[in-house]
């Protein structure tokens, strides 16, 4: 039958994985972040200071190329060789590239206060070539002194451009160096910030995490107790062997409530019992000692597992509040002296005889209980010497194999004809290839009850008869 949800400790621990790997992923992409923010703020401070050198460079060539273009003036007038006309004529072309280079740069750095001094600095150089060196090229006999002190005038006007040029260029260095320094700044600062709200929040979680794990764990232990204390025994049985096995799930999450019972009613009567509860945790171990006491008092009372289940059925709703828990049950009545077994099934398919001629499935005879109000039908077998019953709940029909391929009752009936004749070596047997079939990770417990019987002792007074089971109450035969 279906199971309902498990409590999600799966989920849980899944979504504490998640966010543990999410808190990293944050905590990686800030570490990238500002690593990329630094990068890219000293890439940009080196962009900066690679161009103001560029610019200082060229300042300083500019001022030689025009220290060279007075040398060649006063070289000319001293030799009067025309070829220092041509050496200057090519300086000068040299200085108005690298002056054209300079102002292009302080363009780029958005620098107006050097380009207004380089304006006036190119008004200055071009009254020097108006005032000083046209005259010498064109009188080179004149008299040079006070060209030389006219133009010592001009140039000291260009020194000042030029220093206050570099001094412009400075400061924009000194800018760019603390605007870069106040960006790694921010960069540090918001990244250590992020990291330890992010550290806060990580502890906060695996606080709250290690709370919830401790709770669960608690609830698994205490449910545990409860099963071992409400679940699954049996008592001997005369002319009966009886093994039982349970396995369960392979992981945190709380166990449901498997259940079977075996319970003399008499010297020659025995109650047996199995159940899947559709319930979770500390409530549904609870819900398997009210079902197993439950269906004693019933049987007690009457016989006839039939009116047992629909009694049952009956009180289920009015003693457990959750509307959507049920019960799938199987419920017989072995008289161990006949052999005669009167059973009656409600839902519970997984429910086998193992005979002679092979292994078949027992007929359900109603549904599941908590569901609907209807009467429960009851069937009866005859048992022979060596015949072996075999009651599970659904985690042996349900279990899957790595491909996620349900073993359903086909392959659950191959199991148990090739188990071994031992019903306890039996029951363990399908506990183990459960196990093995899901690769040790069930996703459901799994409970096995084998009552195998064996030369059955005549009845007092040695005619064979035997004692009718139900007190009332008809048989779906």
């Amino acid at each position: 039958m279906m199971r309902a949800l498990r409590l999600p400790g799966g989920i849980i621990r899944s979504a504490g994985t998640l966010t543990a790997a999410t808190i990293l992923v944050f905590a990686l992409a800030i570490a990238v972040a500002v690593a990329f923010n630094t990068q890219r703020a000293v890439n940009a401070s080196f962009d900066e200071q690679t161009k103001i050198q560029q610019a200082e460079l060229t300042l300083d060539r500019m001022l030689k190329t025009q220290l060279d273009e007075e040398n060649y003036i006063r070289a000319y007038v001293i030799t009067h060789d025309p070829a220092y006309i041509d050496s200057y004529h090519a300086t000068t072309e040299a200085f108005n590239r690298a002056r054209n280079r300079l102002n292009a740069i302080l363009v780029q750095e958005q620098l107006a206060d050097a380009r207004a001094a380089l304006a006036y600095y190119d008004i200055v150089h071009d009254d020097w070539h108006t005032q000083v060196a046209g005259p010498m090229l064109r009188h080179p006999n004149m008299d040079a002194r006070i060209l030389d002190k006219r133009g010592k005038l001009l140039i000291d006007s260009q020194s000042d451009a030029a220093n206050a040029i570099q001094q412009n260029l400075d400061q924009k260095n000194r800018a760019v160096l603390a605007a870069t320094q106040r960006r790694i700044n921010e960069s540090v600062i918001f990244g250590v910030v992020a990291l330890v709200v992010f550290g806060l929040l990580a502890i906060l979680f695996y606080g709250w995490r290690y709370a919830v794990n401790a709770a669960l764990e608690e609830e698994r232990l205490t449910t545990q107790t409860l099963q071992r204390a409400f679940r699954s025994e049996h008592v001997p049985l005369p002319n009966c062997e009886i093994g039982s096995a349970y396995g369960s799930a392979s992981s945190h999450l709380a166990v449901g409530g498997d259940v079977f019972d075996v319970h003399k009613l008499s010297d020659r009567l025995g109650l047996i019992l199995i159940a899947d509860v559709s319930g979770k945790g500390v409530d549904a171990a609870v819900l398997t000692a009210f079902i197993k006491f439950t269906i004693r008092g019933i049987a007690l009372r009457r016989r006839d597992p039939g009116f047992i289940l629909q009694e049952f059925n009956r009180a289920f709703p009015k003693t457990v509040e959750n509307p959507y828990l049920f019960v799938s049950m199987f419920v017989g009545i072995l008289d161990t002296w006949t052999m005669r077994l009167d059973y009656a099934s409600g839902g519970h398919d997984v429910t086998f005889l193992r005979g002679r001629a092979g292994v078949e499935q027992l007929a359900v005879t109603g549904p599941v209980l908590g569901v609907m109000d209807e009467p429960y039908g009851v069937r009866t077998v005859y048992l022979e010497d060596g015949d072996t019953v075999v009651l599970s709940t659904d985690g042996l029909t349900e279990s899957r194999n790595s491909s996620g391929q349900l073993l359903d009752e086909a392959g659950a009936m191959e199991w148990i004809r090739t188990a071994p004749a031992d019903p306890a070596l039996l029951a363990q047997a399908l506990i183990e290839r459960v196990r093995e079939r899901s690769g040790n990770r069930m996703r459901d417990d799994v409970a096995v009850l084998a009552i195998r019987v064996t030369h059955p002792s005549p009845t007092p007074g040695g005619n064979g008869s035997s004692t009718p089971l139900a007190t009332s109450g008809g048989t779906d035969a």
